[in-house]
């Protein structure tokens, strides 16, 4: 979760204080305009796992919210394995059987959205969202034909279908 300190409702803060006190570990990047280091502190010991400073650049951003994803998949680096298969999000690249995989951007975000899921299965909503965004207006087969290319360019079990669930990453281990 990307979260401003400066909601419209209520303080960041206060939020954060609320999903920390329920048990929820969902990683949080603090992004705000607060910049002394007293701020900083409260953040990270209040429970944010990363503490951004506006104006910031994008590229660091992503970078951030990598390591974060990274850190909550219980990884420390950007590459993750399956089988034969290895994807660097980051990057965009893909390997298998160590040859170089071309993805398109979206299929590269489909993939690490399916590996770092562990195992649970993903909804086509949830997958939408996480390769559109919630605002953008996106046809119903979209993720199908995501799916598909994957499937062709991957290998028919790389990903599979759970009837009326959603999606699953299913690469068999060799």
């Amino acid at each position: 979760m990307v979260l401003d300190l400066g909601l419209p409702d209520e303080d960041g803060m206060q939020l954060l204080s609320r999903m920390r006190q329920r048990g929820d570990e969902l990683p949080v990047l603090l992004l705000t305009a607060r910049d002394a280091v007293e701020d900083r502190i409260a953040g990270l010991q209040g429970g944010a796992d990363d503490y951004l400073v506006k104006p910031f650049d994008l590229g660091e951003l992503v970078a951030r919210l990598h390591a974060l994803s990274r850190r909550a998949a219980g990884r420390s680096v950007n590459l993750i394995e399956a089988g034969s298969l290895a994807l660097d999000p980051a990057s965009g690249q893909a390997w298998l059987d160590g040859e170089p995989v071309d993805l398109s951007r979206r299929e590269t975000a489909l993939l690490a959205s399916l590996m770092q899921a562990g195992g649970r299965c993903l909804s086509g909503e949830q997958l939408k969202d996480s390769l559109y965004g919630f605002e953008q207006e996106v046809g119903s087969n979209a993720i199908n034909v995501h799916i598909h290319h994957l499937r062709r360019k991957l290998g028919a079990d790389v990903i599979q279908t759970v009837r009326g669930l959603g999606y699953r990453f299913g690469r068999a281990e060799p």
